[in-house]
């Protein structure tokens, strides 16, 4: 049970937290929600004891584990598979022990421990998680240096959810996600066996993923049962119900003062204007709930272009090597609300590029409307601001002969104020950023706006702002999103992306989603059609056979110390008068080293019959 007491805790002289307290009992899975800045990841490291306390207490239980993402997995030359696999501390070191230990009481508690924390199936796990986050058998075993930034944080979150610490600490882990691996990701968090607190604006994850929001506002904490449609339709009665009581306050507090006023000159009322002005003062103040600051987007507006403003006819597209999508015969008109399906590496990324114009067509005809303009938003856009400069300078750069009011007015449209405007970029926070960026894909007003992963580091107000802006505005939109909430909205034609080629996906996002979920049903006829299984692979067949040499050469270390053990509690010494404890002591090892080697021949078993029926396959 994780138990926040009464903590306080400011910085710089801002308090974030005031005598706020929540309790999250074992096994709960809760979302934390509230305002950019409020202060959630700085919970998370308070939780972590990275920061101490001005006042009050966070406690776990003694030994529990808490675990959350590292910034980035470091460039090495380890592969994946091993660096995930080393993210379990416990499992690599006693597995390194179990290598060298010779003392038998040793062995037996390092066997033991190994057996309990299911440490043989490691390899087997780590790989699941793996490639439930995009990375296939073959980029398992390529380093981490093989891979960017991004894909290296989905390996750090693949070493912590091996790791399983008592407490998992998420902060926006479907940022570095796609569609694919954030539904898998859902799944995984429900199937969790410990605590887990996710800091999430990922609306449809904190409905199916968590049974609780943790909300924190107005530096104190508030726990709500339930998914976020139930915490915000709650809150919203909370809010309404204290808005109308402040109300009838303020109209009993003025019936009560225009008696006062009128009849405190009197003497045959003064009595009764003194009682009431004691009821005055005895009034607890109810305060309304101040209305949270509006975020808004405001697109500039496009004239209309004949239809259609691109078409394309047997277009294929690549990077000078093979064609990654062909026979492209798409359409799209200024009216289009397109969201992109397709798994990670199908090549969306690919098609938006093309349509952006950021590609030429190797073969085939693409067509675009002469004064077409496009805006194009990719996440990587985000990382390439000048930190050093201002949001203002930005678009001075752009448009210099534009007067810097109305160069103020377009950033307060998209939720940019007077502070951020001249702040450097540098300190902004990650949705601020994504403002910016917006504002510049969209300066020119254009036509066309593609929007790769454009609500990373947005909060769930600014989620809700984009689709109104979106669905306000008169251009055509091309969507790539892991927000299946955002797509629902937005979207009204689906694009399949697949094998090489873009047809419309004929479902809706709901069959989509259970089909992304669902066994591969390739996979599934095959099984079915096959008379017996295919012969495993060289890999496959070394990998049964190490497993086989491991187990055996557990069940001989095993046999080894229990010969020892036997010859200890065999000499006539250890049952002498005063020994007594002593002999305890070697009789429950002797139990405990009796126990690992049922466990290590029963897996030594498992494995050979693993081995026979691959042989035999």
């Amino acid at each position: 049970m994780l138990r926040i007491s009464d903590i306080s805790f400011s910085i710089e002289g801002r308090p974030l937290f005031q005598g706020a307290s929540a309790t999250i009992p074992e096994g709960h899975k809760v979302g934390l929600v509230g305002p950019n800045g409020a202060g959630k990841t700085t919970l998370f490291r308070l939780i972590r004891g990275e920061l101490t306390l001005d006042g009050g207490e966070i406690s776990l239980p003694s030994r529990a584990k808490i675990g959350g993402v590292a910034q980035e997995v470091p460039s090495s030359s380890t592969s994946l598979l091993d660096t995930v696999l080393a993210a379990d501390e416990e499992r690599a070191a006693l597995m390194a022990e179990a290598e060298t230990a010779s003392d038998p009481a040793r062995i037996a508690e390092v066997q033991t421990r190994l057996a309990d924390i299911d440490a043989w199936s490691g390899e087997a796990r780590a790989s699941a998680i793996l490639r439930g986050l995009g990375f296939d058998t073959e980029a398992q075993q390529r380093p981490c240096s093989d891979f960017s930034g991004g894909w290296r944080m989905r390996v750090a979150l693949a070493g912590v959810l091996f790791a399983q610490p008592d407490l998992l600490l998420l902060d926006e882990p479907t940022n570095y996600l796609d569609l694919e691996g954030a539904l898998w990701l859902e799944q995984y968090l429900v199937r969790y066996p410990h605590t887990v607190i996710v800091i999430s604006h990922d609306r449809d994850l904190l409905n199916r993923a968590v049974g609780a929001i943790l909300h924190l506002e107005d530096k104190q904490l508030t726990v709500y049962q339930g998914g976020y449609d139930t915490f915000a339709r709650t809150r919203r009665l909370r809010r309404e119900a204290q808005a109308a009581q402040a109300k009838k306050q303020e109209a009993r507090r003025a019936h009560l003062q225009s008696f006062v006023d009128r009849f405190r000159a009197k003497a045959t009322k003064a009595k009764q204007a003194q009682a009431r002005v004691k009821m005055l003062e005895k009034m607890e103040p109810i305060t309304a709930p101040e209305e949270a600051a509006k975020q808004v987007f405001t697109f500039p507006e496009p004239e209309q272009l004949s239809p259609p403003i691109i078409a394309m006819e047997g277009a294929a597209v690549g990077y000078g090597g093979p064609a990654i999508l062909k026979r492209l015969n798409l359409r799209i008109d200024q009216d289009d609300r397109i969201a992109l399906l397709g798994r990670n590496g199908e090549g969306k990324s690919t098609l938006s590029k093309l349509l952006a114009g950021k590609l030429d067509v190797m073969e085939g005809k693409i067509t675009r409307s002469s004064k077409l303009r496009i805006g194009y938003f990719a996440q990587h856009q985000v990382d390439e601001l000048n930190l050093g400069e201002t949001p203002l300078t930005h678009l001075q750069r752009e448009r210099p002969e534009e007067h810097p009011s109305k160069l103020r007015a377009r950033l307060a449209g998209f939720g940019l104020g007077a502070d951020q405007a001249e702040t450097a970029v540098g300190k902004l926070s990650g949705g601020q950023k994504a403002r910016l960026s917006l504002l510049l894909a969209t300066l020119d007003a254009p036509h066309l706006l593609i929007l790769d992963e454009p609500t990373n580091h947005l909060d769930i107000e600014s989620r809700e702002a984009l689709v109104a802006a979106l669905t306000e505005y008169s251009g055509a939109v091309i969507l790539v999103s892991h927000d299946m909430h955002l797509l629902g909205l937005v979207a009204d034609r689906l694009w399949l992306v697949k094998g090489g080629a873009v047809a419309p996906y004929a479902g809706d996002l709901e069959s989509y989603r259970a089909e992304l979920l669902a066994p591969d049903p390739e996979e599934k006829a095959a099984k079915a059609a096959a008379p017996k299984p295919a012969r495993p692979s060289r890999d496959a067949m070394s990998a049964l056979k190490r497993e086989v040499r491991e187990c055996e050469a557990r069940v001989e270390k095993l046999s080894d110390m229990l010969e020892k053990l036997d010859a200890k509690l065999a000499d006539p010494a250890l049952y002498e008068a005063g020994k007594a404890s002593d002999l305890a002591v070697w009789q429950a090892k002797h139990a405990e080293a009796t126990q690992a080697m049922e466990r290590a021949e029963a897996l030594w078993m498992a494995a050979l019959e693993k081995l026979e029926a691959a042989e035999r396959g």
